[in-house]
């Protein structure tokens, strides 16, 4: 059912607005305030057990009961809609557009303005602004889609959905130690898939170069999944120096053909090990 889920997930996202209606976070994102900023300011733990802990194991709870009833095709929807929540927010092609434009028409001023309007971007030159931007979309690309799909194909939508939630924690959180504590989980989360989405890269593009970086970042905890996939990424795809005009959009576009086809190829795996499993 896992890889069924995961098809309907990629098609539901290419063709149908059903992502935005169920990505609604307003409503966690202002209890997590509440607790944080309240009685359990000083228990950043606490308030994390009560806001991803409590919720997945309501989740569990859930599955638990439906699995059984109808071979299973009743947990059917609620894995795909937790699958969908879990995904990454935003249109990242989408933010990317504005930008795209600007950089194409070598319009440095408009493509910093869209870079900090919609992407929450800013930089001192024109080449470490591009740098960044293929950064974001790495990360992006990383933590909206391969890590969800990962912990989705291997422990099941609990293990999706403690991902996103997180997520959202380390990314919405006013008071630092809640940040902190959600954000070391999330690194724990992160060692692996990202270090398999590399493996990945370097299948489907440059092996050597890829391999240089991982013989010294593979086994190290201290390096972040942001820091490890834009240094595999840039690598991977044999990114040159940052260019203004369209040789600059040319490094994002190979970046994205080079994640694509990582995407393809972990989907054969997860095919491969459906059939054989």
């Amino acid at each position: 059912m896992s890889f069924l889920v995961l098809l309907l997930a990629v098609w539901i996202e290419k063709f149908s607005a059903l992502r935005q209606r169920v990505q609604r976070d307003g409503g966690w994102i202002r209890e997590l305030h509440k607790l944080e900023t309240g009685g359990l300011a000083k228990q950043p733990w606490l308030v994390l057990t009560i806001l991803v802990l409590l919720p997945v194991a309501l989740l569990g709870l859930l599955l638990v009961v439906l699995e059984p009833v109808a071979y299973g095709l009743l947990a059917l929807p609620v894995h795909l809609l937790v699958v969908i929540y879990s995904l990454g927010r935003g249109d990242l092609l989408g933010e990317l557009g504005p930008f795209r434009d600007a950089w194409r028409r070598e319009d440095l001023q408009a493509a910093a303005h869209v870079a900090k309007r919609d992407l929450n971007i800013c930089a001192e030159s024109g080449e470490q602004l591009l740098e960044q931007v293929q950064r974001h979309l790495l990360w992006q690309a990383y933590q909206s889609f391969f890590a969800v799909i990962f912990w989705y194909f291997l422990l099941g939508p609990v293990a999706a959905l403690s991902y996103r939630l997180l997520a959202l924690a380390e990314e919405n959180a006013q008071n630092p130690a809640v940040a902190e504590r959600a954000g070391q989980l999330r690194h724990a989360f992160d060692w692996v898939p990202v270090r398999l989405l590399a493996a990945s890269l370097a299948l489907v593009g440059n092996f050597v170069a890829v391999s240089r970086v991982m013989l010294h970042e593979l086994l190290n905890w201290n390096i972040s999944a942001a820091q490890l996939i834009n240094k595999v990424g840039l690598a991977a795809g044999e990114i040159p120096p940052a260019a203004v005009g369209p040789e600059g959009i040319n490094t994002l576009d190979c970046l994205w053909e080079l994640l694509l086809r990582a995407a393809v190829l972990w989907y054969a795996g997860f095919a491969l090990w459906t059939v054989l499993a």
